[in-house]
């Protein structure tokens, strides 16, 4: 099984730290956050994975190389500029030629949700894309309906509702853990180019009937390190609790 790491951000939010160091590699538990997604993954059944690459490449790309990328095959794709997560994505579809589902997971979330629960439920389902979701505090959160198929997203700070075709009574806005299964077709139905979050195509492809799915998450721990204060969060709760891998 493949996988990709979403690691290329600059980790603005967590200057000075990241001004010389990639936020792959900002350590929680001891570890850094790649090792931990890594190990997640590989204990998921995961054997080939590819890492996007911007900030600081080189010292990422000389992490991995030290560690023998922890005996998966590796490989880089390597950004000149950043392009968010449907571009980044985009950009190494070469890489997933099998026919396969294959995670794509954000370097700076640390959790320890059942990755092969999600796999499950996203092979049985039939959907194009499967996102792991919960209940919990987002300015940007999307829209699912009754039967957790997406239907819009809701982002006050950013103008409000949009729906994806049109509006659903009760649907349940819920925020994004930045953990995704994707089948290979998402590929050739990804018209989008440049720099674009993946949440562009999957709104599209919704809106045009296609069953981008919801994973309810909520069970499980989930945080992000996106700032000095979440990360601390992340690392008090793992020096409680341990590293959930």
């Amino acid at each position: 099984m493949k996988a990709m790491v979403l690691a290329a951000g600059v980790g603005s939010r967590l200057k000075p730290l990241t001004d010389t160091l990639p936020k792959a590699l900002v350590e929680v538990g001891g570890l850094p956050m790649l090792e931990i997604v890594l190990m997640r993954l590989k204990a998921a059944g995961v054997r080939e994975v590819i890492v996007n690459l911007f900030h600081h490449a080189e010292k990422v790309a000389d992490f991995l190389d030290s560690k023998r990328g922890f005996g998966l095959r590796v490989e880089l794709s390597r950004e000149t500029e950043l392009l968010d997560t449907g571009g980044g994505l985009k950009k190494a579809s070469w890489f997933f030629d099998e026919g396969e589902p294959f995670f794509l997971h954000n370097v700076p979330v640390i959790t320890n949700l059942d990755l092969g629960a999600m796999l499950a439920a996203h092979c049985s389902s039939g959907a194009l894309a499967t996102l792991a979701v919960r209940e919990r505090e987002s300015g940007r959160r999307l829209l699912f309906d009754a039967e957790g198929l997406l239907r819009g997203r809701d982002s006050p700070s950013e103008g409000g509702v949009e729906w994806a075709k049109s509006p659903v009574p009760k649907a349940e806005s819920l925020a994004f853990d930045g953990v995704h299964v994707l089948s290979p077709p998402v590929f050739t139905k990804m018209t989008e180019s440049g720099i674009f979050s993946i949440n562009r195509p999957y709104l599209r492809l919704a809106g045009q009937g296609e069953r981008i799915s919801a994973f309810r998450s909520d069970e499980y721990y989930w945080q992000d390190i996106g700032s000095a204060q979440k990360l601390e969060s992340a690392r008090a709760r793992v020096k409680e609790k341990g590293l959930p891998i």
